[in-house]
């Protein structure tokens, strides 16, 4: 039918039989049916969770920050340490990749993203290692992909012996990475790699455990992706940065769990790649959806023990020192290295 309000140019002549009329609708149901078998075979596509309800939360102007204890393997043994994890919604810049200065770009070239910054700390004898990952998801479609797909990562990591650095830029059908490294051999690397259209970063696992990032999956479905090794992998392990493969499931049984910040009912997602690590982690079921808990099996285990959303970029005097503890955390003795 026309609904422009113009005259329905394909409208039948008013003598056409009844007859040949109701032939001709049922010749066109018959014609259909193959094509409406096909589509009921074709799965539902899972809706994006960036909905209003969304923005109420994430959009009120304030981070998530959460104080996290920290087990991460290192030279064979296991270290103690702290973890932080800031989840925050930005205007990203597509052209330059960054946060959005207001007034400084086009509209048509910014975008909304969801920003994780996760810092872990743990000593190693003498001295300690300071990790940052820096990692950015697409709230909306974005670079050639749909919402909830890598928009940059970047990774640094600090100690006595050195740093090194690691950034992924993600294009439409290729990955750029940058390397810089103490190491030799691994001083500096710019490589491109491929983008599989279904492919993930690992180091984005914490947003899909929260149903963040695609692929979004509901309990009980299980599915197969492209995974791009971890950059934190990568760099620690000194291994290739390529590809493999990874199983993600969302459980259907919820698992109770007990951990510095109290007892919660969570749902428990894990990743299972090909090169032999195994994520476990395990996601609060009321709605703010918190990462209770993560557990990798090459040697790494978070536990929350606090959090608060805050603005956290506006409490940079001394005196907010003491806000450390609304997660969980405590100010630097004197002396600390």
């Amino acid at each position: 039918m026309n609904t422009s309000g113009s005259p329905d140019a394909a409208m039948p002549p008013p003598v056409l039989a009844a007859g040949a009329a109701a032939a001709t609708r049922r010749r066109r149901v018959v014609a259909a049916l193959p094509v409406l078998a096909a589509l009921l075979l074709v799965p539902a596509a899972h809706a994006t969770p960036f909905d209003d309800s969304f923005w109420k939360h994430w959009g009120d102007g304030r981070a998530e920050v959460a104080g996290y204890d920290l087990v991460y393997k290192r030279y064979g043994e296991e270290r103690t340490g702290t973890a932080v994890s800031i989840f925050v919604t930005e205007t990203f810049s597509e052209e330059a990749r960054v946060k959005a200065d207001p007034g400084r770009h086009a509209a048509s070239d910014e975008f909304p993203v969801m920003k994780l910054n996760l810092m872990q700390d743990f000593p190693t004898g003498i001295y300690d290692y300071h990790l940052m990952t820096s990692s950015f998801i697409t709230l909306t479609e974005r670079l050639g992909r749909p919402a909830g797909s890598a928009a940059k990562l970047t990774f640094s990591s600090q100690e006595w012996c050195g740093h090194v650095w690691h950034q992924l830029t993600p294009e439409p059908d290729a990955v750029r990475a940058q390397m810089r490294s103490y190491f030799d051999g691994e001083a500096d690397q710019d490589l491109t790699l491929r983008y599989p259209e279904d492919g993930i970063l690992e180091d984005n696992l914490l947003f899909w455990a929260r149903g963040l990032a695609a692929p979004f999956l509901e309990p009980g479905e299980t599915v197969t992706v492209p995974l791009l090794r971890s950059v934190e992998t990568v760099r620690l392990r000194h291994v290739p940065q390529e590809w493999e493969t990874v199983t993600l499931e969302r459980r259907t049984a919820p698992e109770s769990v007990t951990v510095p910040a109290g007892t919660f009912e969570t749902e428990v997602v894990t990743a299972r790649t090909s090169g032999g690590r195994t994520w476990t982690l395990n996601v609060e079921n009321a709605p703010a959806r918190r990462l209770i808990r993560w557990n990798r099996s090459d040697g790494v285990t978070a536990q929350l023990v606090k959090s608060e959303r805050i603005p956290y970029w506006q409490m940079n005097g001394n005196r907010f020192q003491e806000d450390l503890s609304r997660i969980g955390l405590s100010p630097r003795p004197p002396r600390t290295p």
